[in-house]
This record gives C-alpha cells, sequence and structure tokens, in this order.
C-alpha cells in the first residue's frame, strides 16, 4: 500500500507489521484493537485513506472526515480515542477542532498534522492539548511508531484509570501523592499540576534546591493516565557526562570498557509511564539532541547502537534550580528543547514565600518522623509558639527539605509527650555578613545609612520588635535579624525609588549582595509590583 499526497516528495510505502507490532512496545490484543477509535481529519483524500485503509486491516475503528464542518459534528457527538487533525484546514482552523476535541473529551489524543511545520506551531499545539506533532510528509515508519505510541497510551490509560478506581474506593477522596500547603502561592502551584496532570503534556518545574519539585512531579504522576506505570527520576548533576548518557539511553555490549553485557537505560524503563529529568541544566548539548529526537520520535538508540532498540512511549517532566530562560541565551540549553519539554511551566515556591505553610509542615514531620525513629504508643510532642515563631523567622534557605532536617533532628532528642520549644530547633545560622556590613556593625554601614538620611530614631524604630521571654539568645537573635532584614530591605528599595543599582549604593554593598538578601527574603516582587526594571538608572 502506497501514502502519496500533494505534500509528500515521493509515495510511501507502508510495511505490513501492524502498528501495535513495533518494537519495545507491547502487542495488542484483537479485543483491545477493536475498541480503539480513531477519526482522521484532513482535506487530502489520498492521505486520509491510505492512513485509514492501514489502521482498518491492523483491527482498529476508523472514522475519516474531509471537511472540517464534518469534523466539527462528529467530534461534538461521538467519542474517540485517537484523532489525527490537519493543523490547515481549508474552512475551518485546526486549532479550532483541535479545542472543541479537548473540550469534548479531554482524555482523547490529538495528534496534529502539517505541511508546513514550525516551532512556534508546534509549542502552540501542545500548550493547546495536543498530544503529539506530526510533520507532513511523514515515512511510513514514523506513521507506524507514532500510531504504536498512542494506542499503547490508551491501553496504559485504562489501566491506570481501573487502579485509581479502585484506590479511590479504599481510600475516599485520599490523594494518592500528600502535598500540604495552605498558602495561596502554594496552592496555585499545585492546582496547576492538578489540571496538567489528565493529559501527557510536558511540564517544566522550576524552583530553588528543596522546594518540592519532585514532588510536584510524583503528584502529576500519581493524577494521570500513566500511574499504573513507573516515575522514573534520574539526576543529571549527579552523574558525568558518558554515564548519564548510558543510564538514559542504554548501552550495548563492548559499548565501552566494563560493557559486558546489553542494557535497557531509564527511558526504557518509564516505557509507558514518565521521566522525571531533575536539573535538566547540568545535561551537556550532544546528550540534549539525543534526548529531544526521543521526545519527538520516540526512538531510543543504545549507546554504541547502530539501529533503532525500542520505541519508548514516555511522557517527560523536567526541573531546574536555576534560570532556563537565560540559559537558553548563554548556549547551555538547547531552545528547541527547551521549548518541547516546557509546555506547561510550573513554579515551586520557596518556603519563606509561603509562611502560613511552615507551621503545618512542621506538625507533620513530628508526627512522621516520631512515628519512624520512636515509640509509636509514645505520645507525639506539640509544637510550643515559640517554636513556631522561631520557625516562622528562620530564612529557610534549603527550603521544605532544611525543615524537615530540623524537625528530624529535634525528634531523636525530644521526650514522649514533651513540647517542642525554640531551644530545641537545630537552626543553622544564615549569612548575614553581607548585611552586617551594610546596615551598621562597620563603618561603611553608619555612612551608608547617613547617606540615606536615617535618624537614629528612624534606625531604632525599623528594630523595635518584641522580644518573647521564653526564648533563647540565638533563636531571638535570628529572628531578629530576619525581621531587621526584611523591614530594611523593604524600605531600602523604595528609598531608591525601586532602583537596584541606587539601592547597592546607599546601602554600601554589591548588587549581587543586594540581589541575593531580597531573594532570601522573597522580595524580588517588589520590583515586580512597582513595575521599573531592576538595575536601570533613572
Amino acid at each position: 500500500m502506497t501514502l502519496s499526497s500533494p505534500l509528500h516528495r515521493a509515495p510511501v510505502h507502508f510495511q505490513n507489521a501492524g502498528a501495535s507490532e513495533v518494537i519495545g512496545l507491547p502487542a495488542l490484543a484483537a479485543g483491545v484493537k477493536s475498541g480503539i477509535r480513531f477519526l482522521i481529519v484532513d482535506d487530502d483524500r489520498s492521505l486520509r485513506e491510505s492512513c485509514s485503509n492501514l489502521l482498518q486491516l491492523d483491527g482498529y475503528q476508523v472514522t475519516v472526515a474531509g471537511r472540517g464542518h464534518e469534523a466539527l459534528e462528529l467530534l461534538r457527538h461521538r467519542r474517540f480515542d485517537i484523532v489525527l487533525l490537519d493543523l490547515y484546514m481549508s474552512d475551518v482552523s485546526g486549532y479550532e477542532l483541535l479545542k472543541v476535541a479537548m473540550e469534548a473529551s479531554p482524555e482523547t489524543l490529538i495528534i496534529m498534522m502539517t505541511g508546513n511545520p514550525s516551532v512556534a506551531s508546534s509549542v502552540e499545539a501542545l500548550r493547546l492539548g495536543a498530544w503529539d506533532y506530526l510533520p507532513k510528509p511523514f515515512s511510513a515508519t514514523h506513521f507506524q511508531i507514532l500510531i504504536g505510541r498512542a494506542v499503547h497510551t490508551v491501553s496504559v490509560a485504562i489501566e491506570s484509570k481501573a487502579q485509581q478506581a479502585e484506590f479511590a474506593r479504599e481510600n475516599g477522596n485520599s490523594d494518592r501523592v500528600q502535598v500540604l500547603g495552605i498558602s495561596p502561592i502554594f496552592r496555585q502551584a499545585i492546582d496547576l499540576a492538578r489540571r496538567v496532570a489528565p493529559t501527557d503534556a510536558s511540564v517544566f518545574i522550576s524552583g530553588a534546591s528543596g522546594s518540592g519539585k519532585e514532588l510536584i512531579a510524583q503528584f502529576i504522576h500519581a493524577h494521570s493516565r500513566r500511574s499504573s506505570k513507573p516515575l522514573v527520576a534520574v539526576n543529571c548533576a549527579a552523574l558525568p557526562e558518558a554515564l548519564l548518557e548510558s543510564e538514559m539511553f542504554g548501552h550495548c555490549k563492548g559499548a565501552f570498557t566494563g560493557a559486558v553485557r546489553d542494557k535497557a537505560g531509564l527511558l526504557e524503563t518509564a516505557n509507558g509511564g514518565t521521566l522525571f529529568l531533575d536539573e535538566l541544566l547540568e545535561m551537556s548539548k550532544p546528550t540534549q539532541a539525543k534526548l529531544l529526537r526521543v521526545i519527538q520520535d520516540g526512538v531510543v538508540r543504545r549507546v554504541g547502537s547502530e539501529t533503532t532498540d525500542a520505541v519508548v512511549n514516555v511522557r517527560f517532566i523536567a526541573a531546574t534550580n536555576g534560570d532556563p530562560e537565560e540559559a537558553v541565551k548563554s548556549g547551555q540549553l538547547r531552545e528547541d528543547l527547551y521549548y518541547r519539554l516546557r509546555v506547561v511551566p510550573i513554579y515551586a515556591p520557596r518556603l519563606q514565600q509561603r509562611p502560613e505553610d511552615i507551621q503545618l509542615l512542621a506538625s507533620h514531620f513530628l508526627a512522621y518522623y516520631w512515628r519512624a525513629h520512636r515509640d509509636r504508643k509514645g505520645s507525639v510532642p506539640t509544637i510550643s509558639d515559640s517554636a513556631v515563631r522561631a520557625l516562622r523567622s528562620h530564612a529557610w534557605p534549603g527550603n521544605v527539605r532544611e525543615l524537615q532536617n530540623v524537625i528530624e533532628h529535634a525528634v531523636v532528642l525530644l521526650e514522649p509527650g514533651a513540647e517542642l520549644r525554640a531551644g530545641d530547633l537545630h537552626l543553622t545560622h544564615t549569612d548575614t555578613g553581607g548585611f552586617a556590613a551594610a546596615v551598621g556593625t562597620g563603618s561603611a554601614g553608619v555612612s551608608a545609612v547617613a547617606e540615606a538620611g536615617v535618624s537614629g530614631q528612624q534606625a531604632g524604630a525599623l528594630t523595635s520588635i518584641p522580644l518573647p521571654i521564653e526564648e533563647t539568645y540565638h533563636v531571638a537573635r535570628e529572628r531578629l535579624l530576619a525581621e531587621f532584614e526584611r523591614r530594611y530591605l523593604t524600605w531600602l528599595v523604595a528609598q531608591a525609588g525601586n532602583n537596584i543599582s541606587r539601592a547597592a549604593r546607599i546601602a554600601d554593598v554589591d548588587r549581587t549582595t543586594l540581589y541575593r538578601l531580597m531573594e532570601r527574603h522573597g522580595l524580588q516582587r517588589i520590583l515586580a509590583t512597582n513595575g521599573n526594571e531592576a538595575g536601570n538608572e533613572v
């Protein structure tokens, strides 16, 4: 059978093997295939009929439409599992058809086809909910692989839905992955994760170390149609380039010294599930290029192999604690890879940006580690008001991971039923050296305050903070310094008219130090709110 079209440079011959027999993907039973419904929408008659004939021969239910209005009626009144949709229809926009299809059935897999491919159109299609993007002309092999991956996704979704229903029956409405937080900025991130989870869209999570990026990835996977398959995590910063490539893509026997047998990589291990790429910015450019091919084509070639070793059906979630936009500008991160992975961006806020959650998280960790380390029959300690104040005033450079460590340390030393007090908290001292130089421990700090026009009375007002009698010296010192830093920085930026260069001169510190201090206290939003561009002279 041949597939020919005005958009094709030459006729394309389909192989006899069915789409479900693609290497690396499990074959589907005839009964399963007969239940999968396809819709092909394209104004090229030769193309849609050739695709339809192939799919019907393989045992699938297939409907075709040559006009956009005909497709609209079909999408509104019938449910399809997989839709192949031409992006540029003559009477109705492919984007409009995509939106209607997603509204009618969010679980439908939409594959956008176009003879005029571009990065912009592919990113827009994926952002609107398309499952994949197929440039025309496409080869028979490419079509076969893509359909194989799509039907595998449908099969996994059926399995995952059954597992999720069973979990709901046994556990009520409880989440399979628990995320704790009531602060608006955190709930915004989780709400976005919950909305994107049922799709197969790639997600890019950014945020500081310890802020919970992997937990968000676990949450997305647990609520996805891939939850019955594994979530495989790989830390791109923890492995050297050669080892990372071998771990991700696998290797063939003899590919390098020590490769004594063929080994499947993590991409094959995650087949049907999700691959979590932590610290993506640490991945080398050659490995990025190889990863991009897997994302686009689903084809894995092991290290040392000259042929395709497997086709994989994987969802990608990437994370970084750096600035991905800056990495793209500097050439550290491939732009095409970034936009394929950043279909839905999610920001994991710092713990300091969500102070409402600190007591909730501390209580959770206290109960968790008491069960893990101590007598389960003993009374779990409670948290005193002084401990809550100390926790809320701490800068938390290590974010939730640091809080977790602080509470675990306290649990090991507490007695059953005791009250966790501020003095029981092993809080690390934050770096206040740069700030001390700015606000008065040395002559430079005094001159800076004088230049800013702060009187002794005003400076004293900045530090007029009550001292609870039950706090120890170190806890009170940390809390007062943190509060003083926040108040001073807020006043400083306002005094400088939201100009970072001027603020740094007033405080007699360099801009890098000032940026770091503002980031520590979550005060970058002052710049965004006031609307001036940080660092520009006015």
